[in-house]
C-alpha cells in the first residue's frame, strides 16, 4: 500500500492518542460546511443534536476508512464530524449513554451495555460512526493517509466527497476506547449480553 506522495508504506503504524488521526480527517470538512449550507451537499437524515458517549475494552475493525463529513439536525444546524467506516467490527465490553436534561428530575442518563462476557464479543458489520472525537491507543496495518475521501474502499461501502482528504487502513486496533459520536450505522448489529439502564446524574460510559 502507498501514501500520497506514491511511498510504500509497510507493517504497522501506532498512535498514543487516536484523536491525531481524527484531526485532518475533521479539518478537512471546512468546504463540506458551505456546500450543506448552499444545498450542494445533500445531507441524507437528520442527526437529534445529542451526542453520545462509547467506550471499549477493545475493537478491532478488519477494513477501515476515515474521512470528514457533515451531518446536520433538522433545525438546519450543521456539525462537523469525522467518519469511520468499518467493514467488520469486534468490540469488547462496549458501554453506550445518552444524557438528557428532564425539567424537574435533572439529568437522567441511558446506558446500553453489550460483549461484556469472554467469547461473546459486540460484532458489526459496514458499521459507520461520525464522531465529534475519539481517544485511545491505535495499531494501524497497512494505512494509506491522503486518499481521496471518495475512493476509500477499505471500511465497506461508506466513502466521502471527491476532493477530500481520507485515510484507509487494512486492518486498526483501538485499545480504551472513549468516543463522543453523533451517529451510529450499521447493516448489522449483534449486541451479546445486551443490558439497558436508566441512571440520574450520571458521567455517562466516561468523565468529560
Amino acid at each position: 500500500m502507498k501514501d500520497s506522495q506514491g511511498n510504500l508504506v509497510l507493517g504497522s503504524t501506532r498512535w498514543r492518542r487516536f484523536a491525531a488521526v481524527v484531526i485532518p480527517a475533521t479539518i478537512a470538512v471546512s468546504g463540506l460546511m458551505a456546500g450543506v449550507a448552499n444545498g450542494a451537499v445533500p445531507v441524507t437524515f437528520h442527526v437529534s443534536g445529542q451526542t453520545a458517549k462509547i467506550s471499549a475494552d477493545k475493537l478491532v475493525a478488519d477494513g477501515f476508512s476515515q474521512y470528514g463529513s457533515v451531518v446536520q439536525e433538522k433545525n438546519g444546524t450543521p456539525h462537523p464530524v469525522a467518519m469511520s467506516a468499518i467493514k467488520d467490527a469486534t468490540l469488547t465490553n462496549l458501554c453506550q449513554s445518552v444524557t438528557t436534561p428532564i425539567p424537574g428530575l435533572g439529568n437522567v442518563t441511558l446506558f446500553i451495555r453489550a460483549g461484556r462476557e469472554d467469547g461473546a464479543p459486540v460484532k458489526a458489520k459496514d458499521l459507520l460512526i461520525g464522531m465529534d472525537s475519539l481517544e485511545g491507543d491505535a495499531v494501524f496495518t497497512n494505512i494509506n493517509i491522503g486518499a481521496d475521501a471518495s475512493e476509500l474502499t477499505a471500511g465497506g461501502p461508506h466513502h466521502g466527497q471527491a476532493g477530500l482528504f481520507g485515510q484507509e487502513a487494512d486492518r486498526a486496533d483501538i485499545t480504551g476506547v472513549k468516543q463522543i459520536a453523533r451517529l451510529t450505522q450499521a447493516g448489522t448489529f449483534a449486541l451479546n449480553g445486551l443490558s439497558l439502564t436508566v441512571s440520574m446524574d450520571s458521567t455517562g460510559c466516561f468523565a468529560g
